[in-house]
């Protein structure tokens, strides 16, 4: 339930995405082109931020190997007494002039002059000196010195430090930079312990700060971002735009498809062009012009045959009235003949009657193809129409040594249909069953419920194979052509009993197994016109082998053996078959219908 309840507002989605080609084609370059803006942005962003490194890291080592070698001449030259330096003269003075303390602050301030914005110095003293930095001896204060704002003791991390203190040489390091303000910036040190002008060892770093690089950085992205977007979204234009050229005139084509489907046969593409997508058209209108000419010539076929069926069986009538007659005079005299010749006329008789029921049989058929049947239905009563038939069967039923049993009779069973048209239904579905029913009992059952009446018809007789319950309402199709018809059937009763079935809107289906038996069952609406959704009986019968799943025989009351074994996959009926408004139909024997072609499945009461 909760998965149905999430899918159910993704349903329209999900089936616009399943119909739409050029969606789905529009959707998927967008997406591959998202993925390979992505990637080359995340390849370029990359390629930029290390030539910015790699650039910040020579323009450190080269500014800080100068400032390391201003320092330390510096200091020589402030050691060196009576010497002049001027380079630096005014700047740090000399070692005898001024104290260590205010040497190390101008050079410092010398130091930073050239780099500010770009770079601050940082002086520190060393791990290793035991002498104070300050030039003062009875001050034992060692302080840090840097310039700009930020703070020298928490900016310069220890680990530099002490590594300074035990190796010689230039060293660097990423780490952040602390700001008086509070802020912090990623920034690459460089650093290198070498000696003041009284030759104690200090720590001298220059700290450059990424924010330019940053900045550098943010606007190439900005830069990747804009121009991934404006290529995604033009290759999704590009992408539209010529999937719409392919997709249209397929679109067009399924269209008037779907048209010369419906009959319209004189619909036709429009073409456009010389290109695969003209000579598409050109050719889908050819096949269009060959079916429509075929179809027509099929049509006319069809109408002459059903017309030469029509004409013939109407002319037939008037001379079978004159055999007809002539046929019951002579079997009338029949005791005044001799034996061979008596039996001439009653075999006579026999196959006029035999011919007049086929001949009429092919008039219904051919009303049925011209669409000329006529529907008249009214309220009735089908316990009265089954009683009708069981009466009309009974005498056959004898002879055959079956019995017949009417079971769901005990309340009403009214339905607005055609009585004529029903009553030829069941009688010929009751004569078939009895005829193939191994004089075994036959079982008719009516039910109603679910806007819906049936009537199912079981005999216990030879059954159906799966193959012949998919035949059994073809025109002239016999089970078994070697079986003698006894009862004179024509081999259209139940051709013509599926489209009178049809013509109310209702459903004959068949069931069987081989030596279990099989029952047919008429589905009809309770009102004319209604579309039937379900039916109260099950199309398997509930003493089937399959259903029972063991291999002893049963009976249909205390006369009818109808052994069987199971046949067929737990939950798969043995066979089933018939007829639904627009296509034929078969039922499982948990009470589910499937519709061939369709998938669709309906519940049905199983009682």
């Amino acid at each position: 339930m909760f998965v149905r309840l999430v899918r159910r507002p993704l349903l329209p989605a999900m089936r616009l995405w399943r119909r739409n080609l050029q969606l789905r084609v529009v959707a998927a370059s967008l997406l591959m082109s998202l993925g390979v803006v992505l990637l080359l942005g995340i390849v370029v962003n990359g390629q930029v931020r290390n030539g910015l490194l790699e650039a910040k890291e020579q323009t450190a080592q080269s500014q800080a190997s100068g400032g390391f070698a201003f320092a330390q001449q510096a200091a020589d030259k402030s050691n060196t007494r009576g010497s002049s330096f001027n380079a630096i003269e005014g700047a740090v003075g000399s070692g005898s002039a001024q104290s260590a303390g205010t040497w190390m602050n101008n050079l410092v301030e010398q130091l930073a002059s050239g780099g500010q914005g770009v770079y601050s110095v940082v002086v520190l003293s060393s791990e290793s000196d035991e002498t104070p930095m300050l030039g003062n001896a009875d001050a034992r204060l060692k302080g840090a010195r840097a310039s700009g704002d930020i703070l020298p003791e928490e900016s310069i991390p220890g680990d530099l430090r002490s590594d300074m203190d035990a190796q010689d040489g230039t060293h660097q390091r990423y780490a952040k930079l602390h700001r008086q303000s509070g802020g912090t910036e990623p920034a690459l040190i460089v650093g290198k312990r070498i000696s003041d002008l009284n030759g104690n060892p200090y720590q001298l770093y220059y700290v450059f700060p990424f924010n330019q690089e940053e900045e550098t950085l943010v606007l190439v992205k900005g830069t990747l971002v804009t121009a991934g977007v404006f290529v995604v979204v033009l290759l999704g234009a590009i992408a539209w735009l010529v999937v719409r050229q392919v997709v249209t005139p397929v679109r067009m084509a399924a269209g008037i498809s779907e048209r010369l489907a419906a009959g319209r046969l004189q619909e036709r593409m429009k073409v456009t062009g010389e290109d695969d997508i003209a000579r598409l058209g050109e050719a889908f209108n050819k096949m269009a012009q060959k079916l429509q000419v075929k179809i027509q010539q099929l049509e006319a076929l069809s109408r002459m045959q059903r017309r030469f069926v029509s004409d013939v069986s109407h002319e037939l009538r008037t001379p079978l009235t004159t055999v007809r007659m002539a046929a019951d005079v002579i079997h009338e005299a029949r005791d005044d003949f001799d034996p061979v010749t008596a039996r001439s006329a009653e075999l006579l008789l026999g196959q006029v009657d035999r011919f007049e029921s086929l001949l009429n049989d092919l008039l219904e058929i051919s009303r049925f193809d011209a669409g000329a049947a006529a529907l008249e239905p009214d309220p009735t009563d089908l316990r009265d129409v089954v009683r009708r038939v069981v009466e009309g069967c009974e005498p056959l039923a004898e002879r055959k040594g079956s019995r017949l049993v009417v079971k769901g009779d005990e309340r009403p069973v009214v339905a607005e249909v055609d009585s004529r048209r029903i009553e030829r239904v069941l009688r010929n579905l009751v004569d078939n069953a009895i005829e193939h029913g191994e004089g075994h009992d036959v079982v008719v059952r009516l039910a109603v419920g679910g806007g819906a009446v049936a009537v199912a018809v079981r005999d216990y007789g030879v059954g159906l194979k799966p193959n012949e319950v998919k035949r059994v309402f073809s025109r002239f199709w016999r089970a078994d052509p070697a079986r003698a018809r006894t009862t004179g059937g024509t081999g259209l009763g139940l051709s013509i009993a599926i489209e009178d079935a049809r013509l109310h809107g209702g459903w004959l289906q068949a069931w069987g197994e081989p030596g279990g038996g099989s029952q047919f069952r008429l589905t009809l609406p309770s009102t004319s016109g209604e579309v039937l959704r379900g039916s109260p009986i099950a199309l398997e019968p509930s003493d089937s082998r399959r259903r029972r799943g063991v291999e002893d025989p049963v009976t249909a009351g205390p006369r009818v053996p109808a052994g069987a074994t199971a046949s067929g996959g737990p939950g798969v009926p043995r066979g089933v078959a018939g007829a639904e408004p627009g296509g034929e139909g078969a039922e499982g024997s948990a009470g589910v219908r499937q519709s061939a072609g369709t998938g669709r499945e309906e519940r049905v009461d199983d009682s």
